[in-house]
């Protein structure tokens, strides 16, 4: 079985092709993937311009699926299946996709399969190392996300937690745009945190209370938060240019901006790291997994990494190119329920806020 995967749900047009290997512990493969990335256009404006994306969209999308069948070796009509991210993200990118799908599908007679984005990124650990074992807690950290998963049968997603304001993601990038550094900030903070010691500048971590304040969690959630450390970076910036006698524009000095990173960096990744392995324990699973754009960053794969080795707990882990937003991942959850049987008729609709 081969299927073609369209993915437009944020600033990335992207296309691929994935087939079934008939090979239970590595079920699929990738035959191409293709991503056009729009971050230039957006880096100017400080972030993601959710007009400029879509018009962007439709400028790629034709190119970029013929690409894609080209490296595969394919046509539309050699494929199985045209699978799309139905949701969530930006409805206007999102609905480049979907009218390009189902025309596609509906001209080469071939079924639409919907798939939802966060779906895709547990999916792409599979699509890398094979089936997780099961039971299984993943977490999807991303601009947009920062949720964790019980994934007791394969194809199922049972949410546990999730952030209950900012993702992880979008922080990094706030703190990126206050001390400066541009869009896309998270790859650059990661950078500039590698060099510098990361206890220079005292940060909270959140803790999360029932109405009483008594117990950290509220009964089967464990959610995060994380705009109490934004926060906290805003009041030191702040603080340290007054300090500073800094005037509109002036940055800190570079020496200090690195200590920020790395301070932010230490504190926002032992919450996803500590939340990960505690729910992990709780839930007695037997593996875990990190999917999404985050999942890139190196502090969280070294301290993921570690801790899974402490606990004797397999890790399941992306590549980088499997990290951020692709289709490849798009193709593989589609195959997954297509295999269930899972198909749409012409009238699906993108859904911004699609719940998994």
């Amino acid at each position: 079985m081969i299927v073609l995967g369209i993915e437009t749900s944020c600033d990335e047009t992207a296309a691929a092709v994935v087939a079934d290997t008939g090979r239970p512990s590595r079920p699929w493969e990738i035959r191409s993937s293709i991503v056009a990335s729009q971050a230039a256009i957006h880096r100017e404006w400080g972030g993601v311009v959710p007009e400029l994306a879509s018009r962007q969209h439709v400028r790629d999308i034709c190119g970029v699926v013929e690409q894609a069948l080209a490296e595969a070796h394919v046509t539309v009509g050699g494929c199985d299946a045209v699978a799309v991210t139905q949701g969530p993200g930006l409805v206007g990118s999102l609905l480049v996709g979907i009218s390009f799908a189902k025309a596609l599908a509906w001209h080469a007679n071939r079924p639409l399969v919907p798939v939802h984005h966060l779906a895709g990124h547990i999916e792409s650990l599979v699509l890398e190392e094979g089936e997780m074992p099961l039971p299984a807690v993943v977490l999807v950290v991303s601009g947009g996300h920062t949720s964790l998963y019980r994934i007791p049968s394969p194809g199922t997603y049972v949410l546990l937690g999730r952030t209950r304001d900012d993702a992880a993601g979008e922080a990094y990038d706030k703190v990126a745009k206050m001390l400066g550094l541009g869009y896309p900030g998270g790859p650059e903070v990661d950078r500039l945190a590698q060099s510098v010691n990361d206890r220079l500048v005292a940060l909270p971590r959140t803790r999360l209370t029932h109405p009483d304040r008594n117990a950290p969690h509220l009964p089967g959630r464990r959610d995060f938060s994380f705009s109490g450390i934004k926060t906290a970076i805003s009041r030191h910036v702040i603080g340290r240019r007054e300090a500073l006698n800094l005037g509109f524009g002036q940055a800190l000095p570079a020496e200090e901006v690195a200590a920020v990173c790395a301070s932010f960096q230490r504190v926002v990744v032992g919450t996803l790291v500590d939340r990960l392995f505690e729910t992990a324990a709780e839930e007695g699973a037997k593996s875990v997994g990190i999917g999404g754009g985050v999942s890139a960053n190196a502090r969280l794969r070294r301290d993921a990494t570690s801790r899974a080795a402490k606990t004797d707990l397999p890790l399941f882990l992306p590549s980088l190119a499997l990290s951020t937003d692709n289709a490849a991942m798009i193709a593989a959850a589609g195959l997954r329920r297509y295999a269930a049987g899972v198909t749409a008729d012409w009238s699906l609709n993108a859904d911004a806020s699609l719940r998994l």
